[in-house]
Formats: C-alpha cells, structure tokens, sequence
C-alpha cells in the first residue's frame, strides 16, 4: 500500500471514505497572483480597474472562478461534491500595480475539506484574467498559487501572509 489516501488496500486509486467522518465546519483560502508587464499596466484605470473588449476583467474573474468552485468535482477525479454555504472573492493590486493578488475563500458544512475548491477558484479567476488580457500582452505570469488557510478537519493551517483580506495576520 502507498500510504496515499487516495489509494485503497490493493493500492487501486479510490475516493476517501468520509462517512464515518464528523460534519464541521470548513474554511479554505487559496492565492494566485498574475504579474502584470508594462502594457497591462497601462491599460489600469486610477481606480485600479480593468476594462477590456470582452468586458470587466476583475469581475468576470470572481465569476469564472465561483462557477470553477462549484465544478471542481468534475474536474478533479477524487473530489467530493459538496453543498458550499459560501465562495467569496478578493483581489488586490499590488502597491507597484504590476500584480494582482487573487484570494477565493470557501466555506462549508461537511466531513470534507475544501482545499482543492479554493485552488480551482483562485486559478480559475487568474486564468481568466490572463485570458481577457492577452491582447494586450501575453507575457503575463500566473505565478505562487498556493493553500494559505484551512480550517476545520484534523488540522488547522494558516500560511503568514499579512495581505489576506479572510484572516488576521
């Protein structure tokens, strides 16, 4: 046997068995972040907005990676299906404006964690943003998406970053 949880006795690849597992509550909080070259830069509005010809470039992003969240399942072969009570969205320029930080904050009422969730929605969003902007440069970088927070299960987890808008530093 592996030793990896998605593996069973016969070391078959299988879904985790949560059944037995208590319901709690869960929270997970995952970053990306896409650097953005000198003519995306441009394109900001003083406000920090993006606009493009396909539309609203941030808020399009919230919601490519909110409908991202609810198919993760479909999307990653060991994933539960689970009922989200909430998927939430920050996205932060960076003081230099040659990044935005995407945040995507998910929470629910299981026996299952929802780590894969927040990554799916947070990579998502960034890839949606790549997407609207290409056409002003694709020398854009989706870089460092990673779990900055869980909570609920057997472990708590939070990675120090002083610029996450879900959790205190």
């Amino acid at each position: 046997m592996s030793g990896l949880s998605h593996f069973d006795a016969q070391n078959q690849p299988t879904m985790v068995d949560v059944s037995a597992k208590d319901t709690s509550a869960r929270v997970a909080v995952a970053r990306t972040r896409v650097l953005f070259p000198a003519a995306v830069q441009a394109a900001l509005s003083p406000e920090g907005e993006l606009q493009s010809k396909k539309g609203p470039v941030f808020q399009t992003a919230i919601i490519a990676g909110t409908m991202a969240v609810k198919k993760t399942a479909e999307l990653i072969p060991f994933c539960h299906p689970l009922p989200f009570d909430s998927c939430k969205f920050k996205l932060q320029l960076t003081p230099e404006r040659d990044a935005v930080l995407i945040y995507c904050q998910v929470k629910v009422q299981h026996r299952t964690g929802v780590e894969m969730e927040a990554l799916t929605g947070a990579s998502v969003a960034a890839l949606t943003i790549y997407d609207m902007c290409k056409a002003l440069s694709q020398e854009m970088v989706i870089a460092e998406t990673c779990l900055v927070h869980k909570s609920g299960g057997k472990q708590d987890y939070t990675l120090p970053d002083p610029l996450n808008p879900f959790v205190a530093p």
